[in-house]
């Protein structure tokens, strides 16, 4: 069992920043990616960045350019820089982990919403 918790979400003007962490605790010793989807209101869980434990990076071309992945391995932490923030932003932000058997684990979400 991996156990993820996530923080950091809230609510920012459009063009602001925010930095999303998650945690791992549990069976954490054969994660192999480990990455951030979205939920918008009405809409599919999506890929929004996913990073494997040699450092390989997938975006989704809407963030591109504007949200950073990071890793701490020896933390079992993964980390989302979400800068120039838009309105289509706003979401409920999950972690997700995956072990190489392919089982996938989710942290509960956290909200971030980009309004005025």
């Amino acid at each position: 069992q991996v156990h993820l918790v996530e923080s950091g979400g809230g609510l920012v003007q459009p063009g602001g920043s925010l930095r999303l962490s998650c945690a791992a605790s549990g069976s954490t010793l054969n994660i192999n990616t480990m990455g951030w989807y979205r939920q918008a209101p009405g809409k599919q869980r999506e890929l929004v960045v996913a990073i494997t434990g040699g450092g390989r990076t997938l975006y989704a071309d809407s963030v591109k350019g504007r949200f950073t992945i990071s890793r701490d391995i020896a933390k079992n932490s993964v980390y989302l820089q979400m800068n120039s923030l838009k309105p289509e932003d706003t979401a409920v932000y999950y972690c997700n982990v995956v072990l190489p058997s392919g089982r996938t684990y989710w942290g509960q979400g956290t909200q971030v919403t980009v309004s005025s």
